[in-house]
């Protein structure tokens, strides 16, 4: 097995997902043995590579003791929470497949779908995504997705589809691209549109969560999407620019429309409403664009400190 360079690297970000690793480990192992077999090759030639970012609940445990019955199964667990998208990361800095396989944990996306995906892979592309025919979340999640997706769209300055999923397929230049990228500020979907490359995508079932819960609530998902867009957008600054202009006009428009009263119509404008208006609205765009300039700002002080992505607890991959 150590001498045998897989042609698949499947690599599954988990976090509290204790429930769902061995139907998924056995649901994925039964789609990979076919799917090697239909190329003539035999199941030693893929590995699926977990990462357990740092989980709370017995996830970890779960992954070793499928290490200890099938070599394939390879593991890296965090010292702590980093993230989805650096757990990601890490999993790409350790692939060693051809091809390259990225899904989610939680079986929402599938693992049967895999080879419709491979089949329009083998077609010449780099990347082919896996586009939701219809998300069987709450309303609420469906809401916020949109949402999301559409500020990343407007916002971000990268050209992503809507509704993609972690599912996906990806070469081997691809990886080695995105593994050139070391912004401590990931969002990977975005730095797999930036890179470029041929991509496509493939609808795909989409599954209702029926073990776990979701690591995804409302403030992450704003957090993730402005996260998102300040890291491949200078639009945020260019706004803040255009709010200090708007305010500045209004503010100025107002005095006017007073002066114009009082000289004009000898109306007497009552001084205390206009001045805590005018103080609480231009300060209000004041911490708005501070807020703008601060994240900017930020961004910046952590990727001069040059500390690593993720710090690897205990990890195994050979025999």
């Amino acid at each position: 097995m150590n001498n045998i360079i897989p042609e698949f690297s499947i690599v599954i970000p988990v976090y509290n997902e204790q429930e769902n690793i061995p139907e998924l480990y056995k649901r994925l192992t039964e789609v990979m043995d076919k799917l090697c077999a239909s190329r003539k090759l035999s199941a030693d030639y893929y590995e699926i590579i977990m990462v357990d970012d740092g989980s709370t609940d017995d996830s970890w445990n779960i992954i070793k003791n499928l290490h200890h019955n099938d070599r394939r199964v390879k593991g890296i667990n965090f010292s702590r929470n980093f993230g989805h998208h650096i757990a990601i990361t890490a999993g790409l800095d350790y692939v060693k497949g051809r091809t390259v396989i990225l899904m989610d944990g939680d079986l929402q996306d599938p693992p049967e779908e895999i080879p419709k995906l491979y089949e329009r892979f083998q077609e010449g592309f780099d990347l082919v995504y896996g586009i939701r025919q219809k998300r069987n979340d709450s309303l609420f999640k469906i809401l916020t997705s949109k949402l999301f997706w559409w500020i990343l769209r407007k916002f971000s300055g990268v050209e992503m589809p809507k509704d993609q999923t972690m599912l996906r397929i990806l070469s081997k230049r691809l990886v080695e691209s995105v593994r050139q990228m070391r912004e401590s500020a990931r969002f990977v979907h975005g730095i797999m549109a930036w890179v470029g490359f041929n991509s496509t995508n493939v609808e795909i079932r989409h599954n209702p969560r029926n073990k776990g819960k979701s690591k995804y609530n409302l403030p992450k998902m704003f957090k993730l999407a402005f996260h998102a867009v300040t890291s491949f957008s200078a639009i945020p600054l260019k706004l803040a620019s255009y709010l200090g202009f708007m305010s500045s006009f209004l503010s100025f428009m107002i005095g006017l429309y007073f002066l114009y009263k009082k000289l004009f119509l000898n109306i007497p404008v009552p001084g205390y409403a206009s001045i805590i208006v005018s103080v609480f609205f231009v300060g209000g765009i004041q911490l708005l664009v501070l807020g703008i300039m601060g994240e900017y700002i930020g961004r910046t002080y952590h990727e001069v400190q040059h500390r690593p992505l993720y710090i690897i607890k205990e990890s195994f991959f050979e025999e």
